[in-house]
């Protein structure tokens, strides 16, 4: 990366990795993990920008509550992200607290194509799930979790770390290269292609 120029690195912080329980004893193997790529990264000046939540979620949360089904994640998302402020927080300046939520929902929750696979017809085949219901509490949930953490973040780390702090939302929009019938055509196409994959 240092050989090609670059000065910053986004990379995914497992939950499933720091904390296999989703909550209480960290993994200290994980711990010294993240710190190590951390280290090595600024070793090399590339700053790094970590994000604490792409995805992945710890099985014992998926089976004890459903996941983000339940709001008990809240409580438990914040308490990671703490230990993630404060293992990580004096090297990292950088964070988003959950990348591409609104993706997650629609692709775990909706066509069940994502962990954990939940849906319903005529969205998706899945043995469990409802695709009208529970892409939307989990988006909701994802909201309350982020503005959790978030306000932790600035109330206990920001003003002593000097760290921004935000959210990653997938979006997509499609332009035509010029205004001719054959790329107004091609976007349509494509802007019809994502929206029914979603």
């Amino acid at each position: 990366m240092k050989e090609t120029g670059l000065d910053a690195f986004r990379f995914s912080i497992s939950w499933p990795r720091l904390i296999p329980n989703g909550r209480g004893e960290v993994n200290p193997k994980g711990l010294q993990y993240y710190n190590n790529l951390i280290n090595e990264l600024l070793d090399y000046g590339i700053e790094p920008h970590a994000t604490l939540c792409q995805y992945d979620l710890p099985q014992v949360l998926e089976d004890e509550y459903n996941g983000w089904l339940s709001p008990q994640i809240i409580d438990d998302f914040t308490a990671y992200s703490d230990v993630c402020f404060r293992e990580f927080g004096d090297r990292v300046t950088n964070w988003t607290t959950l990348n591409e939520p609104n993706a997650a929902a629609l692709l775990g929750y909706n066509i069940g194509h994502a962990p954990p696979g939940r849906c319903s017809e005529p969205f998706g085949n899945c043995p469990n799930g409802n695709s009208v219901t529970e892409p939307y509490i989990v988006g909701h949930h994802s909201l309350l979790a982020h503005s959790s953490a978030v306000s932790l973040y600035r109330k206990k780390y920001q003003e002593k770390q000097h760290g921004v702090i935000g959210i990653n939302i997938f979006i997509y929009d499609f332009v035509p290269l010029t205004n001719s019938t054959e790329d107004t055509t091609a976007t349509e196409r494509a802007m019809a292609f994502y929206t029914g994959w979603m």
